[in-house]
């Protein structure tokens, strides 16, 4: 396919409908989010062979479409929606409707052209379902302990209940992911795998599984993009701004910083390199950063040769 044939293609996801542009063309056409939409869709993808398509993440509207986009054969890439709005702004891309942002998810797919990401498989799909639904729990468990102080004595057993019930329920939702997890002999090892490292406990494990499919299918560079613990630069001119981690995987990221907690006590690796970083000058939460991004790229080599934990190696 030469330059001229190139297709690239974006998708505006909502509840009942999708708009679908191709860079450089006025058009934009829209097919309902149902099945009998997606079918059409599918099928005029297939008559263009886009280079790529890109669509953004909308509450979960978007699953349906991008795997059936997958199973077809279709390159389909899901990107930060952050991504998509900063790019739009570049562009003098203030207005916004449904076309419009079609027409931008086309023209980022075409000027940026983002790397494809692994599909992920039903079970995993099911073990980040399961994840997604125990860390709500836990948000719903601070909010009622924080609500707690601010409510009269008469309504405080009402909450303890609430509380009460949202850990039973915590705690069978963490025996589901176990057994889950324990199921599948490819799972079980590669979480047998992850916990064999001093600070990676079940619930890191069952999130890298499960919401980290990439994890060693990727260089040390790109996993740690894709998680959003790589410091971007801050730089202009001669002033050089601070170092900042952004964007990417936040539920990944939020089991990574507590990984790196135990990790610094109870990893040798982990604590020498965090200990090391101190003596240097760094901030304490700089140098837990940066144990984050070790641990991760750790693991993302361990998956990837299939090796587990050596504690001579630390």
């Amino acid at each position: 396919m030469n330059k001229a044939e190139e297709h690239f293609v974006g998708i505006d996801v909502s509840k009942a409908w999708l708009d679908v542009a191709v860079h450089d063309s006025p058009e934009v056409f829209r097919v309902s989010n149902a099945d009998d939409g997606i079918a059409s869709l599918i099928e005029s993808m297939k008559k263009l062979e886009p280079n790529l398509i890109v669509l953004e993440p909308t509450g979960g509207f978007e699953m349906l479409v991008v795997a059936e986009l997958s199973l077809a054969g279709l390159p389909v890439v899901v990107v930060n929606a952050k991504r998509i709005r900063d790019f739009a702004k570049a562009t003098g891309q203030i207005a916004k409707t449904d076309k419009l942002d079609a027409k931008v998810l086309a023209h980022f797919a075409a000027a940026i052209r983002p790397v494809l990401r692994t599909l992920k498989s039903e079970e995993e799909e099911q073990l980040t379902a399961l994840v997604t639904r125990r860390k709500q729990l836990l948000d719903m468990v601070t909010v009622e302990k924080n609500r707690r102080g601010t409510v009269r004595a008469t309504l405080q057993a009402d909450l303890d209940l609430h509380i009460q019930w949202l850990s039973r329920r915590l705690k069978e939702l963490d025996q589901e992911i176990a057994d889950f997890i324990k199921g599948s002999p490819a799972w079980k090892e590669k979480d047998d795998l992850l916990q064999s490292v001093p600070g990676v406990g079940p619930v890191t494990s069952a999130t890298l599984l499960g919401m980290l499919p990439e994890l060693g299918k990727l260089n040390r560079q790109q996993i740690a993009a894709l998680v959003g613990v790589a410091p971007v630069n801050k730089d202009s001119g001669k002033k050089q701004g601070r170092r900042r981690v952004y964007g990417g995987r936040a539920e990944v990221r939020s089991v990574l910083f507590m990984a790196a907690l135990a990790a610094k006590k109870f990893n040798p690796l982990i604590r020498k390199f965090y200990e090391r970083l101190i003596k240097q000058g760094k901030e304490k939460k700089v140098a837990l950063t940066a144990c984050m991004r070790k641990l991760l790229v750790i693991l993302n080599a361990m998956v990837r040769s299939n090796q587990h934990w050596l504690p001579q190696s630390a």
